[in-house]
């Protein structure tokens, strides 16, 4: 006979005297208490839940940091207010419950249960606004800070996993994690590219390859632009034309990639690009040759000062001059080579300070390589590009003037001779 005195049976008597029976007045009783019960712990959910929002609230608009409001942004005093009511069904179910004892055993897992999936979800909150904080910690925006998070939630949900097996099947942590420790050759081959993520992201961060914000070129898997993600088992990149390329995180440490840090982080943007010139084009300088090629200004100092030099070389060893190419001789490429040099020289787009020079590759079955190798003082691509194209748009122009020849294929052009017209 139950005691009608106790609380679990508190609406017991009330329906033994409407007529019902004793059996289904302990169903009745225990479904009125139950139903009340969710009742007050809704209540005490959505009143808790609301003060500790007013409470977070009021004290993100005092406080001067940003973590308290990316508190509030990942919902964390809402899932924290989810613990008082949990706590009374945990507390009270046994009481409601007390004539159903598998029922209650049930009913008592599967709130465990709630309650460590809501453990992690207050621990998952709590990170992701220590990610958000630390990214507006100019030190630690483009670090890796993902990768750390998620091998955390790893290992967070690994011990829930073991709790949760003890509470399900009433075997000791211990066990669970001896179990455990006997799957970790299965678990580690599920687990594989998680683990060679986690050892690359550690890999990355320590050796600082790559950041959040580097443009990077990885040719393997087609990615040409600016690192928008780094987290445990993926690099996101995002290219120019706005596509999204997935890199395995362990790519950047097994495979070899471009990474254009160190030419943001310099001065000037370098410029490499070379001319190709008809070998047969090339020849000595006549006096008739020097005489034109003195009215281009940019090379007529120079011309003066060499062909001096030259002729006072020549008499010195009594060279016949008669043959050009005897003695020291002056050539168009040679000159031509001055010139590149010294127009990139004044070119006000150009670094002073940085290497600069036009140098003369070995010749190759296309002709004979012009380089020019300086920095740009503007590091942005469209300006960048332009730059380049200002360069060599006069340099293209200028090459028949010294009565040279650009290679092409097929290779069958004519000199263009410049000609001076008051000669």
């Amino acid at each position: 006979m139950m005691d009608t005195n106790n609380m679990h049976a508190f609406f017991y008597d009330y329906f033994i005297n409407w007529g019902i029976s004793q059996s289904i007045a302990i169903y009745l009783n225990a479904i009125t208490l139950g139903i009340i019960l969710i009742v007050i712990v809704v209540l005490i959910d959505i009143i808790v839940r609301k003060i500790l929002r007013l409470f977070a609230t009021t004290l993100s608009l005092k406080s001067k940091t940003k973590f308290d409001d990316l508190l509030i942004k990942n919902r964390a005093p809402r899932r924290v207010a989810h613990i008082a009511p949990l706590y009374i069904l945990l507390f009270l179910c046994p009481t409601v419950l007390k004539d159903f004892p598998q029922v209650n055993y049930i009913v008592s897992v599967l709130l465990k249960l709630v309650g460590l999936f809501l453990i992690l979800r207050i621990i998952r909150s709590f990170l992701h606004t220590l990610r958000d904080y630390f990214k507006t910690i100019d030190g630690l925006r483009d670090k890796p800070i993902d990768s750390y998070i998620q091998v955390f939630m790893i290992f967070a949900w690994i011990f829930m996993l073991f709790f949760a097996t003890s509470l399900v099947t009433s075997i000791s942590i211990v066990e669970a994690i001896t179990t455990f420790g006997a799957a970790s050759a299965i678990i580690l081959l599920i687990f594989k590219d998680t683990i060679l993520g986690f050892v690359a992201s550690i890999q990355v961060s320590i050796n600082d390859i790559v950041r959040i914000g580097d443009w990077v070129t990885f040719d393997k898997y087609g990615a040409d632009g600016g690192v928008t993600e780094i987290n445990l088992s993926t690099v996101k990149v995002q290219n120019f034309d706005k596509t999204i390329t997935t890199i395995p995180t362990y790519g950047l440490i097994s495979d070899s990639f471009k990474n254009w840090r160190g030419m943001k982080d310099s001065e000037g943007r370098r410029i490499k690009r070379s001319l190709h010139i008809k070998q047969d084009s090339i020849k000595f300088l006549s006096d008739n040759d020097v005489q034109r090629f003195k009215k281009i200004s940019l090379v007529s100092n120079y011309l003066d000062h060499i062909t001096k030099k030259v002729a006072s070389q020549n008499k010195k060893n009594s060279i016949d001059t008669s043959i050009l190419i005897n003695g020291d001789t002056v050539t168009n490429i040679g000159i031509f080579r001055k010139y590149m040099e010294t127009y990139i020289e004044n070119h006000s787009a150009i670094h002073k300070e940085m290497t600069l020079m036009c140098r003369q590759l070995a010749p190759t079955s296309k002709g004979i390589p012009l380089e020019v190798y300086c920095f740009s003082k503007d590091k942005h691509w469209e300006n960048y590009e332009y730059i380049i194209a200002d360069l060599f748009d006069h340099f293209l122009a200028a090459v028949s003037y010294f009565d040279l020849e650009l290679f092409e294929l097929p290779s069958n052009g004519t000199t263009n001779t410049f000609v001076d017209s008051n000669s």
